[in-house]
């Protein structure tokens, strides 16, 4: 099964082609089921992004491996209520991603992806997934669910907090 090609696809965040290819390899019940490839120099977040935009993808569940070149994770600093990016400038592995789909308070579809990540000498890093750039690829597998799912402002850590109904 080979995956089609749906570009170049024009990332409006960036406003440079992507090589992102998706193909559709399920679809019943309201529940699709996605492959998206990244290839090198693309940027995961915004092409991602752009994907569920683009789907209407608004409840999902997402896993991936892959690599990137260099990648931005975010630590969430409590006190601060604020995240904080930790660079890492060197080739890493993509040893796990796992993420999913939600409406924001705005309305519009919001990812949240955590990533663990490998380095040359088998020292892994993780955290909330803010930028990275693929080299060679980023395989990411979206399953979506047939509820939509909401998130809400929560007060006490200022963060858009899933909250399912009740």
């Amino acid at each position: 099964m080979e995956l089609s090609l749906r570009g170049p696809v024009m990332i409006p965040s960036t406003d440079r082609p992507s090589h992102m290819r998706h193909q559709l390899l399920n679809d019943s019940h309201a529940q699709r089921m996605f492959a998206v490839v990244l290839e090198t120099g693309d940027e995961a977040m915004s092409c991602l992004q752009e994907f569920v935009r683009a789907n209407k993808i608004s409840a999902a569940q997402l896993t991936g491996i892959g690599a990137f070149a260099d990648v931005t994770l975010g630590y969430f600093d409590w006190n601060k209520k604020q995240y904080v990016g930790n660079p890492v400038q060197e080739q890493v592995e993509v040893a796990s991603m796992i993420g999913d789909v939600a409406l924001s308070p705005s309305g519009e579809p919001a990812l949240h992806i955590h990533v663990v990540v490998g380095k040359r000498d088998g020292t892994a890093l993780a955290g909330h997934l803010q930028e990275a750039r693929v080299r060679p690829t980023l395989e990411v597998i979206f399953n979506e669910s047939p509820a939509h799912l909401q998130k809400v402002h929560d007060p006490q850590s200022g963060l858009a907090l899933i909250r399912p109904k009740q």
